[in-house]
């Protein structure tokens, strides 16, 4: 609700809206009408998993051990959802611990090789999307049709996500702007007007 809020979105229209928040523990997935919350799934996969695919990644394909740190940077100047990105990043330069002789090494890593790490945490979010959509009621799906899927949270900064999301539901998908302050700014709007939330706030 909170990210519905902070992205702009209208809640209290009697119109379908589909939120997909990608966090770091959690990704959840809703669909909104009426400043209610009609059908809604949390899967728990998130910017958490898809670090640790990176380091899982890193030790089976290059028998390099790297840590948290480096796995979120990898994910944030490379990482991508898809191999066929229109703008794509250049290769990067991975430091860690090669794993059969103990030394520090350094390997070249490129988005391509992300993108495989990250496929099947991916599809899971995929899935997720796919079954809120096929619960969602007929009448609001035919909004979501016209309106799109609108994504937020840190998770949904994934290059080429959007546009994976797109080709599996054959629906428009939106990045909301600053994914990662979507849920911050939507509390504070609602902490601002509670008279007019105060039906989303108190069941």
């Amino acid at each position: 609700m909170a990210a519905a809020i902070g992205i702009g979105v209208d809640i209290m229209q009697p119109k379908g809206n589909m939120i997909v928040d990608i966090g770091g523990g959690t990704t959840e997935i809703a669909v909104i009408a009426l400043g209610g919350i009609v059908c809604d799934k949390s899967v728990k996969v998130a910017g958490d998993v898809f670090t640790n695919d990176i380091i899982y990644y890193m030790r089976t394909q290059h028998n390099l051990y790297v840590g948290d740190r480096t796995a979120e940077k990898i994910k944030i100047q490379i990482g991508a959802a898809t191999e066929d990105l229109e703008l794509p990043p250049d290769e990067m330069n991975v430091q860690g611990r090669d794993l059969l002789t103990g030394k520090p090494k350094q390997v070249q890593i490129s988005h391509r090789e992300i993108a495989k790490a990250l496929d099947k945490s991916i599809l899971r979010i995929e899935d997720s999307v796919m079954e809120t959509l096929s619960q969602t009621p007929p009448e609001l799906a035919a909004d979501i049709y016209n309106t799109g899927i609108y994504l937020a949270g840190g998770g949904s900064m994934l290059r080429g996500l959007d546009k994976r999301l797109s080709q599996k539901t054959d629906l428009p998908v939106y990045i909301a702007e600053d994914p990662l302050r979507a849920v911050v700014r939507g509390t504070g709007i609602v902490l601002k007007n509670i008279a007019k939330y105060k039906s989303v706030l108190i069941k």
